[in-house]
């Protein structure tokens, strides 16, 4: 069960996963989105980007600039899920790997919270987190396919990081919440894209009804002269 939620957080196909329509492309498929009701633009992202951004400096200081921030490209984490292409994915497919992808980096955060428990980006980017997976599942037609890790699952993902080096364990710590930002800055731009396409779409289809209702206001006018 946890390896098919892995491949559906890392791109494994779910309902109405991929779509044949080109790049940039509406499928026909998914509703229209209104300014007022863009993800992309939620208050929720800023914060959470907020409290990831700061990791930079957090291991710069920690190190006092001996190790580069680029050092933890050494060490990968298999389990991370991968953020929403920009292209040929439905955006419901995207909010599922965002919401998906958010409940895996819980359960890795949880590794990060073992190493420094005194860590403030991971309590305030759990709390977002929740919020932000909230906030797809609510634009989702089928958000019962986003499910949370039980506990096996949990304590499954997390025995990879039992390393008996406390150096590897911190370095791997790092690397989860330098990979969560990128996941975010990916999934943010992705959801910002599929957005503005919809929004496109909802100005071509409500130009010819514009043009209608004017001119119909326009001949009742004339017909009042």
């Amino acid at each position: 069960m946890l390896a098919a939620l892995l491949l559906h957080a890392s791109g494994a196909p779910v309902e109405d996963t991929p779509t044949d329509s080109p790049a940039g492309e509406p499928s026909g498929e998914e509703e229209v989105a209104w300014p007022s009701d863009l993800l992309s633009v939620s208050p929720v992202w800023h914060a959470l980007l907020a409290a990831t951004r700061r990791h930079k400096k957090e291991f710069e200081d920690e190190f006092q600039n001996q190790l580069k921030y680029h050092f933890l490209e050494n060490y990968r984490v298999s389990s991370l899920p991968a953020g929403c292409p920009l292209s040929n994915f439905s955006k419901e497919a995207c909010l599922h790997r965002l919401a998906q992808g958010l409940l895996i980096y819980t359960v890795l955060l949880k590794h990060v919270e073992k190493e420094y428990p005194s860590s403030s980006i991971c309590s305030v980017a759990k709390y977002y987190s929740g919020l932000l997976v909230n906030l797809c599942k609510e634009k989702m037609r089928n958000s019962e396919q986003v499910t949370a890790l039980n506990s096996s699952q949990e304590a499954q993902l997390l025995r990879e990081f039992d390393y008996p080096d406390t150096f590897h364990r911190k370095m791997t710590a790092h690397s989860i919440l330098r990979q969560l930002h990128h996941f975010l800055v990916d999934s943010k731009r992705a959801i910002t894209k599929k957005e503005k396409t919809r929004g496109s779409v909802a100005d071509r289809l409500l130009a010819p009804i514009t043009f209608y209702n004017q001119k119909f206001q326009d001949d009742t006018v004339k017909e009042q002269l």
